[in-house]
């Protein structure tokens, strides 16, 4: 199973089209029956008395995110003539390397084009996946363009048709949801899986693999989804 890259499509969609989801339509980070896993060639190299790195026995440099943490490998399938993703979509899987290109470039994951709006950043979240009142609000969803916050939010069975909608005008890097290897009786092998991200800087990321990247945002509106499209639209 390979596990080569995908660069971002070069699609460059109207903006004064704000549009409702084309029955077609797929996200450009949702996972396609197909992409799997890669085999897991991981050991963990010793760096001194206790201290040991994650490592692929082939590691390659586009194995880490800019910060130099290690993230698990998929397979990529077919791609279109506009290097969009093909196949049968596994609607509730991000495809962790789509997942991290868009929100590491801060992209759109419908479309995969760059993502801010007039207005700002919009990141949606489902109606209950995230407490407005706990900031920093953490996402691991990448936002949406314009054109594509409708297409998002009827999609999306994790936005149930009726998403919480943050508009930002920044949201840093903050960390990575994963699992943390060590030594077990397979040698080595999962030994934690955290419910939480773990932020940038924590210890135990040198054992980390990543499966989804996480921005945050402490300052923000919360909007209804017709008075941002509308304000959208006037901002076109």
């Amino acid at each position: 199973m390979t596990h080569a890259r995908t660069p971002a499509p070069a699609i460059t969609p109207p903006r004064e089209n704000i549009v409702r989801a084309e029955p077609s339509l797929v996200p450009f980070v949702i996972q396609r029956e197909g992409e799997e896993a890669a085999p897991a060639n991981l050991m963990l190299a010793t760096l001194g008395p206790g201290r040991y790195q994650l490592r692929y026995t082939d590691e390659d440099p586009r194995d880490r995110d800019l910060r130099g943490v290690l993230w698990g490998r998929c397979s990529f399938g077919p791609v279109d003539d506009s290097k969009m993703p093909t196949g049968r979509p596994q609607w509730r899987l991000m495809h962790p390397f789509r997942q991290r290109l868009t929100m590491q470039a801060l992209r759109c994951q419908v479309c995969a084009e760059p993502a801010r709006t007039p207005l700002g950043y919009v990141f949606l979240a489902g109606p209950a996946a995230v407490d407005p009142h706990r900031v920093p609000v953490l996402t691991n969803q990448p936002p949406v363009c314009a054109r594509h916050v409708r297409a998002a939010a009827e999609l999306c069975p994790h936005l149930d048709r009726r998403p919480m909608v943050f508009l930002v005008q920044s949201a840093p890097l903050y960390g990575v949801h994963g699992v943390v290897y060590g030594y077990g009786d397979q040698g080595v092998q999962v030994v934690g899986r955290p419910d939480e991200p773990l932020p940038y800087g924590h210890p135990n990321l040198s054992t980390f693999l990543a499966s989804q990247l996480v921005r945050r945002f402490s300052s923000f509106r919360l909007v209804d989804l017709e008075e941002l499209l509308r304000e959208l639209k006037r901002a076109a």
